[in-house]
C-alpha cells in the first residue's frame, strides 16, 4: 500500500448481502461472536452520537436522527470501523427506507479505511439476531406462541431470527398503527412458512396474554404494551424506544440487556427511563447477554421466570458483519475499486 496511491473497496447492497448479509444463522453468529468478545475485552464499543433534529424524542420520530456508532472487532475478524445510520420515519412517503446504513471499515493497525459499505440490510438483520440470541438464552424451551408489534423492515428479522433459535413457533400474531400493514405482514410471512400461522390484530391484548415471546420493534414513544398483558413465563424483548410500562419492569423477575451503559447513554428505552427516575439501580441489572453467552452468569433457570430484555444496539456488531463480508470480497475479487488518494 503506497502513500501515493490508496484505494478504498466500495460493496453495494446486493454484494455485501451476498457475501454476509443474507443468511440469519451466520449473522446471528457473527452476533453471539460479537456479544462473546465484548465480555472479555476482545472487541471495543465506542458508544452512540446521535444528531437529532428536534429537542424531543417526539420530534425526533417525526422529523429523524443520524446516529455514528464506531467500534472495533478482534478475533476472526480483526476489524475497526463506523456505523452511520439515517433514519427517518417519513421516507415511506418518497418511496425511501426508513433507514439507511452506510459501514466504514479502518485497518486495525494502519486506521487507513479500506472499505465503503452498504449495510441497510444487515442493520435490519443483526438487530433480528440479538433478539435471537434473546430468545436462545432467556424464553421458554417450547415456545409456541410469539407478539411482534409493529410491521417493518425490522419486525421480519424478528420473525427470521425466531424461526432460526425457536423452531417450536406455531403461531405470530402483529400489530400494527397502521393495520393494513399488520394485514400485508401477516400474508407474506404465512407464505414464507408453511405450517406458520400468522394473525394481524388490532388489540394485541388478547394476543399477548397468549405469548411465550412479545418483541416490539416500533417508535412508539407511549407504552404499548401493558403488565397485565404479561403471562407468567414470558420474555419481554424491548428493542427501541419507550414501549413497555415500567409496571412491565417490574413484573419481571430478571432484566437481561445487551449493553447497560449504552442504553443509559441513549436514554430511550423503559428500563433506562427508569433508571433515570431513579425507579431502577444499576445492580438490578442481572447480566448482559455476553455474560451469559461466556457461562459467567445464568439466563432463564425455569418456565417460570418472567424475563424483560432490552437490546440498543452497538454498531460494533454491523463492522463484524461487513468485515466478513469484505474479507470474502478481497478472496473473491467481488466489489468496486474506488480510488482515494491519487
Amino acid at each position: 500500500m503506497s502513500t501515493s496511491h490508496l484505494e478504498i473497496l466500495f460493496l453495494n447492497n446486493k454484494e455485501v448481502n451476498s457475501l454476509a448479509g443474507n443468511s440469519m444463522p451466520d449473522v446471528i453468529h457473527d452476533i453471539e461472536r460479537v456479544l462473546s468478545m465484548l465480555d472479555k475485552g476482545e472487541a471495543i464499543n465506542a458508544g452512540k452520537i446521535v444528531l437529532h433534529w428536534g429537542k424531543t424524542i417526539e420530534e425526533e420520530n417525526i422529523y429523524g436522527r443520524i446516529n455514528a456508532m464506531p467500534g472495533f472487532v478482534g478475533g476472526e475478524y480483526n476489524m475497526a470501523g463506523i456505523k452511520w445510520i439515517g433514519s427517518n420515519p417519513n421516507n415511506y412517503k418518497q418511496g425511501l427506507p426508513r433507514a439507511t446504513v452506510t459501514v466504514i471499515l479502518n485497518d486495525p493497525i494502519s486506521k487507513v479505511p479500506v472499505c465503503i459499505s452498504d449495510a441497510t440490510t444487515v442493520s435490519a438483520k443483526r438487530t433480528g439476531a440479538v433478539a435471537g440470541l434473546a430468545m436462545k438464552y432467556l424464553a421458554v424451551q417450547n415456545a409456541q406462541t410469539m407478539t411482534i408489534f409493529g410491521a417493518g423492515a425490522q419486525s421480519r428479522t424478528q420473525l427470521e431470527a425466531a424461526m432460526v433459535v425457536r423452531p417450536s413457533i406455531k403461531e405470530v400474531y402483529i400489530t400494527d398503527i397502521v393495520f393494513e400493514r399488520a394485514e400485508s405482514y401477516a400474508a407474506e410471512m404465512t407464505a414464507k412458512y408453511p405450517g406458520l400461522k400468522v394473525t394481524a390484530v388490532q388489540d394485541a391484548s388478547g394476543a399477548c396474554r397468549k405469548s411465550d415471546i412479545i418483541s416490539t420493534v416500533t417508535i412508539a414513544t407511549e407504552p404499548v404494551v401493558q403488565a397485565e398483558w404479561i403471562k407468567k413465563g414470558a420474555l419481554m424483548i424491548n428493542n427501541a424506544d419507550y414501549e413497555y410500562t415500567y409496571d412491565c419492569v417490574r413484573l419481571a423477575d430478571k432484566v437481561f440487556v445487551d449493553t447497560w451503559e449504552t442504553i443509559k447513554h441513549r436514554m430511550i428505552s423503559t428500563v433506562a427511563l427508569m433508571w433515570r427516575d431513579g425507579l431502577f439501580k444499576d445492580e438490578q441489572i442481572t447480566a448482559e447477554l455476553g455474560e451469559i453467552i461466556n457461562g459467567k452468569k445464568k439466563g432463564r433457570e425455569n418456565d417460570e421466570e418472567t424475563i424483560y430484555f432490552n437490546a440498543v444496539g452497538m454498531g460494533v456488531e454491523d463492522i463484524a458483519v461487513v468485515s466478513r463480508a469484505y474479507h470474502k470480497a478481497v478472496e473473491k475479487g467481488i466489489g468496486t475499486k474506488v480510488p482515494y488518494w491519487v
